[in-house]
């Protein structure tokens, strides 16, 4: 065995006071996973009321993210965007204010990558560490115990938090570097939204040709295309019953992968594309449900279907 094996196997002391900020539907599950698993915690959330739930189950109340930082080992962030981890980072009672020597902060969002890796380096001068740990997943995911968590950053850090990760799913990944697993929860994103506007497009066409709409996703969901994206969204365009993730949020991630293509000179044609259908499905009627029921629905009214 290395020392440096050694020295690592060390950082791995036992996490008990957790930190959560940001209980929008998906963190506020993951937040319960982490209580669920034996683990105290502190949260925050810009509406009290979505606290309601873990406060009941014996979670701590804090009045702002510094609370939060300054009460935990290790705080989780889950929010919706760049600008808000940012606007929880900073401040006399951001998160920044309350981490010191010791702790971690793990953010489990999908933020723009050079955004991430800046966060890293304002942690770092706290004596904190960083990890980037954006997750890939649904609320039905994350129930069924099936999320996955990709994780960036010093790896010493990751394996003191390796446990309480795994109480949020079973598939834990280490990428590398800050920065890195953002980046690839970037590209899986980009798969995700193409292969799913795809599907939209392809039902569309044999609709369109006479072939029952529900028939149609039966037979790709017993088919090599049924994904577990496919698996289960594709229903939805036979009962529209939930909504995983809408248009705008989803188009997010696209908008960072073109931002990533244009910095780095790649092309991203297929990414590009689908973006230009969600743009499009954000003037559909059905712009507050799953994106691909609107995007589906852009492409029926394209085609005449009623």
């Amino acid at each position: 065995m290395t020392s440096e094996t050694t020295q690592e196997q060390g950082m791995g002391t036992s996490i008990t006071r957790v930190g959560f900020v940001g209980l929008g539907a998906m963190g506020a599950g993951i937040a319960r996973r982490i209580m669920d698993a034996g683990h105290e915690l502190v949260v925050w959330n810009r509406t009290r009321s979505k606290a309601d739930d873990l406060l009941a189950a014996g979670a701590t109340w804090a009045d702002s993210p510094r609370e939060v930082a300054e009460q935990c080992e290790l705080v989780f962030t889950m929010l919706t965007n760049t600008a808000a981890i940012e606007g929880a980072a900073r401040g006399d009672d951001g998160l920044l204010a309350g981490l010191g020597e010791g702790k971690i902060w793990s953010d489990l969002s999908t933020i723009a990558p050079d955004a991430s890796v800046a966060l890293s380096e304002e942690v770092a001068a706290t004596g904190a560490r960083y990890l980037d740990t954006p997750v890939s997943g649904s609320p039905a995911t994350l129930a069924a115990g099936q999320m996955s968590v990709m994780v960036g950053g010093e790896r010493a850090a990751y394996l003191r938090v390796e446990e309480v990760l795994h109480a949020i799913g079973p598939k834990v990944t280490y990428i590398g570097p800050n920065g890195h697993a953002i980046l690839t929860k970037v590209a899986i994103n980009l798969s995700l939204v193409v292969s799913v506007t795809a599907f939209a497009e392809a039902v569309t066409l044999v609709e369109k040709a006479g072939v029952d709409r529900a028939a149609v996703v039966d037979a790709a969901l017993k088919s090599v295309i049924a994904s577990p994206v496919i698996g289960y969204r594709a229903p939805l365009l036979v009962d529209d019953d939930n909504v995983f993730a809408d248009v705008e949020l989803q188009q997010k991630d696209l908008v960072l992968a073109q931002d990533l293509g244009r910095r780095l000179g790649a092309m991203v044609p297929t990414c590009s594309a689908a973006s230009e259908m969600l743009s499009a499905a954000r003037s559909s009627d059905l712009s507050d449900r799953d994106f691909l029921v609107s995007v589906a629905d852009v492409y029926r009214k394209a085609a005449g279907i009623r």
